[in-house]
């Protein structure tokens, strides 16, 4: 019976099972005192049987809710697998919520605790009906009182942990929701298990190993940083925890991670840094960067035609990698093997850029509807401009209206306290209804067009994708943020905001030339008319983005109503 449990497919098992396979490099590293430090499997395994039993002490039943409301720290991981351990639900919530929706989750999801990282967090979650409320600072207290749990109740959390089943849930993990409140997609433990054993099934190996280094600042109530944080005990690698995502550019030549998943605002912020500096240059630097990026781009459209590179020109590609390319690798650490992007659409310009340069951005596709992700580019079988070919095991299916479906083992159970919503995404045949557009090419990789609800239909009947024409405004330097209107309007115009970093003269000239360069070969009805530079960018406190960056347009365009109905007066 034992061995049978073992076999579950669990988050409890995973947890054990890597434990048990004693890595030895570090399970995690986290800053102390400004200083990174490494946390080993046995020392991070100690903790999460302390704080499992004190859950237990608590009173925490299988089946429970129990929220973290925190950024992304060691503390929380410890405290999911603890969880994970007593077969409590899981329910994150953003470090970036406001108490309204701190409370909103709490009290969906009839959560009977929360993990709260300090006064400020508490302070979100003061008078919400939950039992208990732990912070950071506490931790060390209910470890004590586990251990307590333990000498004298010996069998309770192996009994606890081999008592969870499959299908039991694991987590709920709200979506960011860009309309209406977040719906909490009720994930089961064979869902997540599944998800993290796809990697092994990739033709080409992983992208990870034993012994990596991951640097991760992606809040782990997402799914993605949720998926990566337990990949890293399924694989062995190692995670260093970063709170705070605005120091990555700090970190990332300190901590010199093979891997660096990110979400694509940051690869603009890189690219445009980069672009400004490559610019600056005069004389013989700036020939030789030129140079570089000529022989780059002629090696790049090799490797993605999959074709050989001639020996000469591979010279040339190693003496631009020590003169150019490794200048900007160090500033990612210089160990970077692959960069990640999920979350949102990345800028094919900005992909080729970073290939060129000798970086490879692979980027996937998925939602949390299918526990995080659905598609992937490989590390030898890619394609910029698209989201990758299905994972082993995912059935994709494009319907007649254009929108993507998706079946896999990873599908979810459905909302919870919401059947009406999972009809609406979940059909009787299993596909989850993704409410995005796209279409497989020839060779089978996914191209994702826009959000079906957010196709623009101009007032002359004629479709047009949104999410293009952005994409291709911001990979221009001067460009920020662009959200591009027309629907039921006689033409297409955009909203944009200049980038902070922009230091030019006449920043209305450098968007018009922005504006034509999109323009360039695209239909008349596709063509962007007018534009208009916003005073600000798109910001979180302002409720115009959420918290994995994507785009809330209604709100933006509540925001910004007179500025997008002045595009379309006369003379304007």
């Amino acid at each position: 019976m034992l061995n049978e449990m073992a076999r579950a497919r669990t988050i409890a098992n995973l947890w054990r099972d890597a434990v048990a396979a004693g890595h030895p490099d570090p399970a995690y590293l986290h800053q102390v005192d400004g200083e990174w430090v490494g946390v080993t499997w046995a020392e991070a395994a100690r903790a999460v049987d302390e704080l499992a039993n004190g859950l237990l002490a608590l009173g925490v039943e299988r089946g429970d809710a129990f929220a973290l409301l925190a950024r992304t720290n060691l503390e929380w991981s410890l405290f999911d697998f603890a969880l994970a351990l007593v077969g409590a639900v899981g329910a994150p919530i953003y470090a970036s919520s406001s108490p309204r929706d701190a409370r909103y989750v709490l009290e969906h999801s009839e959560a009977v605790g929360v993990l709260v990282e300090d006064d400020d967090q508490r302070a979100k979650v003061a008078g919400s009906d939950v039992t208990h409320i732990i912070s950071f600072d506490e931790l060390d207290a209910l470890r004590e009182r586990g251990r307590d749990h333990a000498a004298s109740h010996p069998g309770d959390l192996s009994a606890r942990a081999d008592s969870i089943g499959e299908d039991d849930l694991f987590t709920f993990i709200y979506t960011s929701g860009t309309t209406g409140p977040p719906k909490a997609c009720m994930i089961r433990h064979r869902n997540y298990y599944a998800m993290v054993q796809k990697g092994d099934e990739v033709e080409g190996g992983r992208l990870t190993e034993p012994g990596d280094v991951m640097l991760l600042y992606l809040p782990l109530a997402h799914n993605y940083g949720r998926l990566l944080h337990l990949s890293a005990s399924y694989v062995g690698y190692t995670i260093a925890f970063l709170p705070d995502p605005l120091l990555a550019a700090v970190e990332l030549p300190r901590v010199r991670p093979h891997l660096f998943p990110s979400v694509p605002r940051v690869y603009e912020k890189i690219h445009t840094a980069v672009v400004a500096k490559f610019e600056e240059t005069r004389g013989v630097q700036k020939a030789l960067i030129e140079w570089a990026l000529r022989v780059g781009y002629r090696v790049s459209k090799l490797r993605q035609a999959k074709q050989p590179v001639p020996r000469g020109l591979l010279v040339q590609h190693r003496i631009a990698d020590r003169l150019v390319y490794r200048k900007v690798k160090a500033r990612l650490g210089g160990r970077l093997r692959y960069a990640n992007a999920g979350g949102a659409p990345l800028s094919r310009d900005i992909a080729e850029f970073f290939h060129a340069i000798d970086i490879l951005i692979l980027e996937g596709y998925g939602l949390s509807e299918v526990t995080t992700a659905a598609t992937v580019n490989r590390r030898d079988d890619f394609k910029f401009g698209t989201v990758g070919k299905a994972l082993p095991g995912v059935e994709l299916r494009i319907a007649r209206d254009g929108e993507i479906l998706i079946r896999s083992n990873t599908v979810f159970a459905g909302y919870y306290h919401d059947e009406a919503a999972t009809s609406d995404v979940l059909d009787d045949e299993g596909f989850v209804h993704t409410g995005d557009i796209g279409h497989l090419d020839d060779d089978g990789f996914l191209v994702i067009t826009d959000r079906k609800k957010d196709i623009i239909v101009t007032a002359g009947g004629k479709n047009v994708a949104p999410q293009n024409l952005e994409n291709e405004l911001k990979a221009h330097r001067v460009i920020s943020q662009a959200i591009v209107v027309g629907d039921r309007r006689p033409y297409i115009a955009a909203l944009v905001t200049i980038d902070p970093e922009f230091d030019g003269a006449d920043p209305q000239a450098e968007v018009r030339k922005a504006v034509d360069a999109v323009n360039d070969g695209r239909s008349r009805f596709e063509q962007i008319k007018r534009f208009a530079i916003l005073p600000r960018d798109f910001a979180l406190e302002h409720d115009e983005v959420t918290p994995t960056l994507k785009l809330r347009r209604k709100v933006i365009l509540e925001h910004f109503a007179r500025e997008a109905d002045a595009l379309y007066e006369p003379g304007g």
